[in-house]
């Protein structure tokens, strides 16, 4: 069996800094910020892998939850970190070892407490999953420190 085509970042995605906590897990990966689009993205490695050889479907659970945080934040010009209240994933087609794949917020609505996302995960191929979120803005900066 050959090994995979290994892609890579496209242009403008700049890698994430460690640091983050859980999204580490992720590592190595990369955010693309245009605007109030936010899309987050990796070349799927071993470790994103379950034991059928394609991308676990935690690690693109975790791509569309920081894509549709980061997507509500933007759209309200804060950074603050917003607890997400539900999110939902449909798994279309898989992403496979060496594939780049990346995480999109499309649409976004905000409320006065509550925001809401939908977008998708993509790779060359086209849509692998459809996710849609609501999160929670809080009335204070929870546990951030500088």
């Amino acid at each position: 069996m050959s090994e995979p085509t290994v892609e890579s970042a496209p242009q403008g995605f700049e890698l994430l800094p460690t640091g983050l906590g859980y999204t580490d897990s992720l590592q190595p990966s990369y955010r693309r910020i245009d605007g109030e689009t936010a899309s987050f993205g990796l070349v799927v490695a071993a470790q994103h892998c379950n034991t059928m050889g394609i991308c676990h479907g935690g690690v693109l659970m975790t791509l569309a939850d920081i894509s549709a945080a980061t997507g509500v934040n933007l759209a309200r010009g804060v950074t603050a970190g917003s607890p997400t209240v539900n999110l939902s994933i449909d798994y279309i087609a898989s992403a496979r070892l060496g594939e780049w794949i990346h995480s999109t917020a499309e649409h976004v609505n905000l409320k006065r407490r509550f925001g809401f996302c939908s977008g998708g995960i993509y790779n060359n191929k086209g849509i692998v999953a459809r996710f849609s979120g609501t999160f929670y803005f809080p009335d204070h900066q929870g546990m951030w420190k500088d």
